[in-house]
């Protein structure tokens, strides 16, 4: 029995491509669901020829039946390995995000799609990008190389290098994942997701519980800027927990009303990645 991992997704339109596969398609060929009639001439495959319809035609010609076909969709990964993403309470997010990578990877195995990678910190890293392809063990190449990369000590994550990313995938139609904390401002993110208006893209926030709940005890928290290096201390008064609790909720609105203004609603990874999350995320998003 595999232990890997999986969950199951869907596109909320149909896809296009020739490649055969399991998602709804929008071209014509060897599929299940019926589109309309067509005319022998037209579509010349006599085993699809419907004798009732071509009785009833207003013109004498042979009608056949013309299917809409099922095909594969790429997925790409876009995943933030700043210095952010080496934070967390138990599990560093990187490795969160690494569990997510391989559940996908052996999720698009399932269904016959192919699956590549690309990672940004201040820029593209190109140690870390790997094209679509199609194999068992895809996600587990990709989740390792997550979990073992090096952070650029100089390099700070943000919105640069993410476009330089997206740029890359730009006209391209394709399920995207874009797996990051998010810490930077968002004023530029429209014009990324922009670049990917022909693709799917599914934000995957992954936050540490230390980072959205004050510690319960202690007045006194020593605390470091993950990307800068930056130590300070931090007096936990009631009323800085209430500010803190108040800025998380805030940041979710501020997530929330980016993406939504592009049609895309995100998914929170908080801790741990929970494939039936996952999947009735795109349950929800497709009904």
């Amino acid at each position: 029995m595999n232990g890997t991992a999986e969950f199951h997704y869907r596109l909320p339109t149909r896809a296009g491509g020739a490649r055969p596969g399991s998602h709804p398609g929008s071209s014509f060929g060897s599929g299940q669901q019926f589109a309309m009639h067509g005319r022998l001439f037209d579509y010349p495959d006599p085993r699809r020829l419907d004798l009732r319809a071509s009785v009833r035609a207003a013109r004498s010609e042979w009608l056949v039946r013309v299917h809409l076909q099922r095909v594969a969709v790429p997925v790409v990964v876009i995943v933030d390995v700043s210095a952010s993403m080496q934070f967390g309470s138990r599990r560093t997010k990187l490795q969160v995000a690494a569990d997510f990578v391989e559940a996908l990877g052996y999720s698009a195995f399932r269904v016959g799609d192919r699956l590549g990678m690309l990672a940004f910190d201040a820029g593209a890293r190109d140690d870390l990008f790997m094209p679509e392809r199609y194999g068992r063990g895809t996600g587990n190449l990709l989740a390792t190389m997550l979990r073992t990369c090096a952070t650029q000590p100089a390099g700070r994550g943000g919105i640069d290098g993410l476009r330089r990313c997206a740029a890359r995938l730009a006209g391209r139609q394709a399920l995207v994942f874009v797996v990051s904390d998010f810490h930077w401002p968002l004023a530029q993110m429209p014009a990324v997701l922009d670049m990917l208006v022909h693709a799917c893209v599914v934000p995957i926030v992954v936050w540490d519980e230390a980072e959205i709940s004050p510690p319960r005890n202690g007045p006194l928290l020593a605390v470091n800027d993950a990307e800068s290096g930056e130590e300070r201390s931090v007096w936990l008064r009631g009323s800085i927990r209430e500010r803190w609790r108040e800025g998380v909720v805030r940041r979710r609105a501020e997530l929330g009303a980016t993406f939504g203004s592009r049609g895309m609603r995100p998914f929170y990874l908080e801790g741990a990645f929970d494939p039936e999350a996952m999947s009735r995320y795109f349950l929800e998003a497709t009904v």
